[in-house]
């Protein structure tokens, strides 16, 4: 391997400033949610304890949207920079989503930010409530029209090609939005992210709690976590089913790849493997921990159903495209799926135990090594999330547009390793001071709690305090 390969170096550069900025995108999503439903509650009810939370969540919620809009610049950037021949074979069907997120999602997401945050004591309260529910909607549309794009690289459809041009051409704007991938992605992609939230919100109501700190507030705040967790790593299991039906049906190769299954396997031989050590070619298993059936049910709704395995992929596509590999690093794919599985599945087991021991009939408080669990737990999901996008990413390989480009084919042909070295260490550095300004930036907010000097008049809710 020739670590100073153009090629190489682009895919590190894109995958770090991916991973890097998708840090911040869950929290986004499911912060100006949680702004919205605690101003929602204190509008209903008139009770400061959910005004304290909405601003104290919302500084939080504006700090990550900052830094994530940073970040997300720059990522874009890079298509024009590492990946020409990329933007210029598929630029016209690519570009359309990504510039009505840029335009349309950002532009009014942004505008609403704006009124909400100087906004409290200048609009109604129901207006200005309006204002914190657009945004949170702005969030999630944006992330549709990401998710729109990187659709069409997993199954390209609403496009016809150019020779002439050597190009690819939208064809349908609404067809290319209603990619069956995007369709199956945008809901899996929402809960995860919300379930990052939750897990946020529990370990901060946590710190506050095991120190006697704004008990009433990090009370309903815990509660809202745990009760958040739970809904949303329940959507996050029945979303991902159906992700993974859309799976099997346009990328075959990376279901395979996911179970590591080489020969196709119908009925019980469709077990599903918990743990596998093995021969990098499958041949054989060293040692495997498997579920009868249970791969079958998961590619087919059926327990008698087929699922075609990489062997038999590699011959069909070396028929379709002509020969070269098109399987993906297979023992990347298999433990990114199961470590996004395992660490969800865990987060959501920590948030049950919560609710139980935190219930209103339980007979003791919970011991001090369950707060620590429940604070230093929070990254588990976003840990889960980047693993999925692994597995998502890594599962279409060779493809940068499953079926129609390679990945060697898309990259900047004319931008030598060295440049491309220098601009990963840069932006390597750069995110990492970032990185350290972001946490401390939450931590202080964290540390700080709820602003509880705030006051409101008694016949309506609204402020008489400094804005943010």
């Amino acid at each position: 391997m020739d670590l100073l390969d153009p090629l190489l170096l682009a895919r590190w550069q894109f995958g770090l400033t991916t991973i890097y900025h998708f840090l911040f995108v869950p929290l986004t999503l499911g912060m100006s949610v949680t702004a919205a439903v605690f101003q929602t509650a204190w509008l209903r009810t008139g009770k400061l304890k959910y005004l304290h939370l909405t601003r104290f969540f919302g500084k939080i919620f504006l700090i990550n949207f900052a830094m994530g809009v940073v970040t997300g610049i720059v990522q874009e950037f890079q298509f024009g920079m590492n990946w020409s021949d990329y933007s210029r074979f598929v630029g016209d069907v690519f570009g359309a989503p990504l510039a009505m997120e840029g335009l349309l999602a950002f532009f009014f997401e942004a505008t609403f930010i704006g009124l909400w945050i100087f906004g409290w004591d200048k609009l109604s309260p129901r207006l200005h409530l309006a204002t914190i529910w657009a945004t949170a909607i702005g969030s999630i549309l944006s992330a549709y029209f990401i998710l729109a794009a990187n659709a069409f690289m997993q199954n390209p459809i609403a496009y016809q090609l150019n020779e002439e041009r050597g190009r690819a051409e939208l064809t349908n704007i609404w067809e290319l939005l209603a990619n069956p991938v995007s369709l199956a992605a945008f809901p899996h992609t929402i809960a995860s992210a919300f379930m990052f939230t939750a897990g946020v919100i529990i370990a901060v109501a946590a710190w506050h709690l095991v120190r006697g700190q704004h008990t009433d507030t990090m009370q309903t705040a815990l509660r809202y976590g745990l009760w958040f967790m739970l809904g949303s790593a329940a959507a996050t299991v029945l979303t991902g089913d159906q992700l993974g039906l859309v799976m099997v049906d346009t990328q075959p190769m990376k279901m395979a790849a996911a179970e590591a299954l080489f020969t196709t396997a119908c009925g019980a031989d469709a077990s599903f493997s918990i743990f596998t050590i093995g021969t990098p070619d499958g041949t054989s298993d060293l040692f495997s921990v498997r579920v009868p059936y249970l791969l079958s049910f998961l590619s087919t709704h059926t327990f008698d159903g087929c699922v075609e395995g990489l062997n038999d992929l590699q011959a069909q596509y070396t028929e379709l495209w002509g020969p070269g590999d098109y399987m993906p690093i297979v023992w990347i794919t298999y433990w990114a799926f199961r470590w996004m599985i395992g660490l969800g599945m865990l987060h959501a087991l920590i948030a049950l135990v919560g609710l139980w021991v935190t219930r209103k009939k339980a007979k003791r408080l919970p011991a001090k090594w369950m707060w620590k669990v429940a604070i230093w737990s929070y990254p588990l999901s976003i840990m889960a999330i980047t693993v999925g996008w692994i597995f998502t990413e890594m599962g279409r390989q060779p493809w940068i547009v499953f079926s129609l480009m390679r990945t060697e084919d898309g990259v900047s042909p004319g931008v030598p390793a060295y440049e491309v070295l220098i601009s990963l260490i840069a932006f390597t550095l750069i995110y990492a001071i970032l990185a350290v300004v972001e946490f401390k930036l939450i931590l202080r907010a964290v540390h700080k709690g709820p602003d509880t000097t705030e006051q409101v008049s008694d016949d309506k809710p609204t402020l008489s305090s400094t804005v943010y």
